[in-house]
């Protein structure tokens, strides 16, 4: 279908303001306008009971993290959703994840710990897997004392996010802990991925084909780790015995293809998978809830998914 009006109205302002793609930035710039560009896309910020501020254990030091509790909990310890924000391992932090996070809490009834492992290319792959994997490890180990229950633990994330999702639960099958879902929101899960979507998505009002190559380049000091299934889970051998998953992916967006192949491979591998596909949508539409409704319905169907997987009562 064409691109949704409401995205239209936005490349339209885009293109009139003379909006530089991020990847013709320094480094310090694209940081800076990425987190304005989310924090004016984002909304009001959605209440919760409590934000707590968090430091986990690294593989290299301690590491920042953000702990959400639901206004209402319910009775008992709760599940538990590590989320992993977006930026390409290059741009984003605790706040950029911010109002999806509070989203997720309020729609869930979960602990949701956001986790704000190491970036690119200060620190390239594999720091941002190994950290994402010990903030996890850690969060099963200390569930209880934070009011949760390490048996429903669950990770999720967009873009760069959903590949350090996807990263962990290859590295928890092989080492623990044990998850009880992944969501995966338009993720990176190839490296030199081409496909249609790589090859059709090269507007520079939005995330496109430029975008991908520029978040890879910073990420990998070796372009031979784009081999390794904790940069490309796609190049994964085996995916069996992987967390149930919900995988959604966007129209416009260079990673469509590599995404839904994902969710192909996962269900050949026996894994329960539903695929939401949001025709009309751009890659990162999830954060713009306060101008796109179908941001707001995305993060809905998301929730839904992680009260069924986790069984928590509506």
């Amino acid at each position: 279908m064409p691109l949704h009006p409401q995205l239209a109205l936005m490349r339209a302002h885009r293109a009139a303001t003379g909006a530089r793609p991020l990847y013709e930035m320094s480094l310090a710039q694209a940081r800076a306008a990425d987190l304005a560009s989310i924090k004016a896309d984002r909304g009001t910020a959605h209440p919760v009971g409590e934000v707590v501020p968090l430091r986990i254990p690294g593989p290299a030091g301690d590491l920042d993290a953000r702990l959400y509790r639901p206004a209402a909990p319910a009775a008992g310890p709760l599940p538990v959703l590590a989320y992993f924000f977006g930026g390409g391992w290059v741009l984003g932090n605790l706040e950029t994840s911010d109002g999806i996070c509070r989203r997720l809490c309020a729609g869930t009834g979960c602990l949701v710990v956001s986790v704000a492992y190491r970036l690119a290319p200060e620190h390239p792959f594999p720091a941002a897997p190994r950290d994402c994997h010990a903030a996890v490890t850690w969060l099963a180990a200390h569930a209880a004392e934070l009011g949760g229950d390490p048996s429903r633990l669950a990770v999720a994330g967009d873009s760069a996010g959903g590949n350090l999702a996807a990263a962990v639960t290859l590295q928890a099958r092989e080492s623990g802990p044990p998850l009880a879902a992944q969501v995966l929101v338009y993720p990176n899960v190839a490296y030199g991925a081409d496909t249609p979507s790589m090859r059709d998505n090269t507007d520079p009002y939005f995330f496109n084909r430029t975008s991908v190559a520029w978040y890879w380049g910073h990420y990998l000091a070796d372009p031979a780790d784009g081999a390794d299934p904790l940069a490309s889970p796609l190049r994964a051998a085996d995916l069996s015995g992987l967390p149930p998953a919900l995988v959604v992916t966007a129209e416009y967006d260079p990673l469509r293809d590599e995404g839904e192949r994902y969710a192909e491979r996962l269900r050949a591998a026996e894994v329960p998978v539903e695929l939401a596909r949001y025709d009309g949508m751009a890659h990162g539409f999830l954060t713009m809830t306060g101008t796109l409704a179908a941001a707001r319905g995305a993060t809905a169907r998301v929730a839904e998914y992680l009260r069924k997987a986790l069984s928590v009562a509506s």
